[in-house]
């Protein structure tokens, strides 16, 4: 008879055992849901923006747009603009940025990053009807664009970033921390720092303190994190 063999799971279990005392940090992706199919990119070019023909020239216009309205944002508000390098760690380059922003001890925009990074975004292909008409078919694929990161600094939850695709259909990313180089929301001019600063720390694994919303008791993880996105999303004004 055949001896069973022991695995790695036989000799843990019991010995073993997952404490986890806080999240580093949370990512949340964010999408704009009616530009996610071909049929919503002609509705949108067409009958949103009232163009007559959904042309993929559109595309560049609107990332131009939001490029000039990015820039705009930071040169009225005196923001420091940050172009990342290959392969540069970007919290080591925006720390001393949100240290500044948390010194003042108000919520803010503490720098704005910018890098070329793929994302999966629209593209068009030319064709032609039976007739001889031009037309453009929309499909989906990896292309280096810009990105842009709005390093933030919140009074009540600290430091988090928030990624956006300059390219059709704008994919976007948010990041909370629960501590950045002890850059947190206890870290204040005249007040001493406190060590679990966010509202997750040392907290159930599935279950958040929803102290930034000021209410009582527990929520639900998703929940609270998408109240902080929408706390941090609140300070991008352009």
């Amino acid at each position: 008879m055949a001896q069973r063999v022991v695995t790695v799971t036989d000799v843990l279990d019991g010995h073993v055992a997952l404490d986890i005392e806080c999240l580093d940090r949370i990512y949340l992706n964010a999408y704009v849901p009616i530009l996610q199919t071909s049929a919503q990119v002609v509705a949108f070019l067409s009958g949103h923006l009232g163009f007559p023909f959904p042309s993929p020239v559109l595309f560049r216009q609107l990332r131009d747009r939001f490029r000039r309205g990015v820039a705009s944002f930071a040169e009225a508000n005196e923001i420091p603009w940050v172009r990342f390098g290959k392969d540069q760690a970007k919290l080591e380059v925006m720390g001393p940025h949100l240290a500044r922003q948390a010194a003042t001890g108000r919520s803010g925009v503490a720098a704005i990053g910018v890098a070329q990074e793929f994302q999966r975004v629209w593209t068009a292909y030319e064709g032609k009807t039976s007739t001889g008409t031009p037309r453009w078919s929309f499909a989906k694929t990896d292309r280096r664009v810009t990105c842009y990161y709005f390093y933030l600094w919140d009074e009540g939850s600290g430091p988090a970033f928030i990624k956006v695709c300059a390219y059709f259909p704008y994919p976007a990313k948010i990041c909370l921390f629960s501590e950045l180089r002890g850059v947190s929301a206890g870290h204040r001019p005249g007040r001493r720092r406190q060590p679990c600063p966010m509202p997750w720390r040392k907290c159930p694994a599935q279950r958040f303190v929803p102290a930034m919303t000021g209410s009582t008791g527990t929520a639900e993880s998703g929940h609270t994190a998408v109240n902080s996105a929408h706390r941090f999303s609140s300070l991008l004004l352009f």
